[in-house]
């Protein structure tokens, strides 16, 4: 298991506290060049990858409204949530299909939704929409290629950047390993949370 992460100092006390057969390399999904650079490393490492978890985030203020727009940190965020992961998709597909069952997993909240979706953080909010998008394209795109491509919501869970009564974490990584290790006619192109399918 591979953890991508910016400060790989951190990253590395991470994969010892986690233990197992986990390692951090370096990605940094707001550099243009971060995630092929890691693409790069995991094919000369180790030469192949069977599941990618698109999870990069960055802290944003939810009470931000669409009439009061913080543009800066409007800007990162779509750049981390959409360009980010679409770069991602872009390094790494060629690596999943050539595992034969790959899966890109996607970490996307409810808040993306346009089901559910209500005022506030509309960066936020658009944002994740756009990576619902995204991940219906991937899923459409990568069809024959035995790539199954879904979105994953795990609700607010206890992190850096979450609620301090947020989900705890094991339950909401349970629905991301389940869409991890779908079998190979399992669903493509879905939102779901705890193995169930959620509107878009």
């Amino acid at each position: 298991v591979l953890v991508g992460v910016r400060d790989l100092a951190k990253g590395e006390a991470a994969a010892r506290k986690l233990g197992g057969n986990v390692e951090a390399i370096a990605l940094d999904l707001a550099a243009p060049d971060g995630p092929a650079l890691a693409a790069a490393e995991v094919e000369r490492r180790f030469g192949r990858l069977d599941v990618l978890v698109n999870n990069g985030a960055v802290h944003y203020a939810l009470s931000a409204r669409a009439l009061r727009p913080d543009r800066t940190l409007g800007g990162k965020t779509f750049e981390t949530y959409v360009v980010g992961a679409w770069r991602m998709a872009f390094a790494f597909v060629p690596l999943l299909s050539a595992s034969g069952h790959g899966r890109l997993v996607i970490v996307s909240p409810e808040a993306g939704s346009l089901a559910s979706m209500n005022a506030g953080a509309p960066a936020y909010a658009t944002g994740r929409a756009t990576l619902n998008a995204l991940t219906r394209i991937l899923a459409a795109e990568l069809r024959g290629a035995g790539v199954l491509v879904n979105a994953i919501s795990p609700d607010w869970v206890e992190a850096d950047k979450g609620k301090p009564d947020g989900r705890p974490v094991a339950p909401g990584a349970a629905g991301i390993v389940w869409a991890a290790t779908l079998p190979d006619d399992g669903p493509t192109g879905g939102l779901f949370r705890n193995g169930k399918r959620l509107p878009w």
